[in-house]
């Protein structure tokens, strides 16, 4: 799971940073997933220890009295512009000596590359299903390594364009195991009606609203 809406005023990207905290209306997003999967046989709730991530699981984990368990292969990519404002021909971008950061998309040369987010999210997604054998397991992570898992288990390539991204706000992108073997993958957005408009997945850029990608 993605976690809900954060309070961030300033528009930063705010990546791995202490203290951002999930909105009044991300609030309302993980209370609604927690109780679309009231009725799930979930025996296992572990959250990234982000705030925000921590926040989201927590009525989920409230709702099967279950402990929530914190996995630090769940946090946020790594990124050189958080803390900054980040855009096409604003924020970061504007000053010539972070041009330097956006030269190598592949990799990507501003972050944590996406092959060690593939590793340690696939490390997490193991141990949770081995916690969890023969019943489920709820994960709660950040954008960009949910999509990055994704990618990897449905072989597509691991670059992409970020507006493209298929996992918004509070949305369930769904692991099935066969044994140890990953069978399927599903996705669903239980809070949907919730998600400001230009925050969907393919939403167009609107002018004084900045999209935090990799939240």
């Amino acid at each position: 799971m993605r976690h809900g809406e954060v309070e961030n005023p300033t528009g930063v990207l705010y990546g791995r940073l202490p203290g951002y905290h999930l909105s009044e209306l991300g609030r309302r997003m993980a209370d609604r997933v927690a109780d679309h999967l009231a009725s799930r046989d979930i025996t296992y709730v572990v959250a990234s220890p982000l705030e925000r991530a921590q926040e989201t699981a927590t009525p989920i984990a409230k709702a099967h009295g279950l402990d929530l368990d914190t996995d630090e292969r769940l946090i946020e990519a790594d990124n050189v512009f958080q803390g900054k404002t980040f855009g096409i021909g604003d924020g970061a971008l504007r000053r010539p000596a972070n041009w330097k950061h956006v030269v190598n998309p592949f990799r990507p040369s501003w972050g944590e590359p996406y092959i060690d987010q593939v590793v340690r999210m696939m490390g997490a997604l193991n141990a949770a299903k081995d916690r969890a054998r023969g019943h489920e397991a709820v994960l709660v992570s950040h954008q960009l390594p949910i999509w990055i898992l994704r990618s990897y288990v449905e072989r597509r390539r691991l670059w992409h364009d970020p507006r493209k991204r298929q996992c918004t706000l509070a949305s369930l992108t769904t692991f099935t195991y066969q044994g140890d073997r990953i069978v399927s993958v599903g996705y669903t957005e239980p809070a949907r009606d919730l998600v400001p408009a230009h925050l969907l997945a393919g939403a167009k850029p609107v002018k004084g609203k900045a999209k935090a990608f990799g939240a």
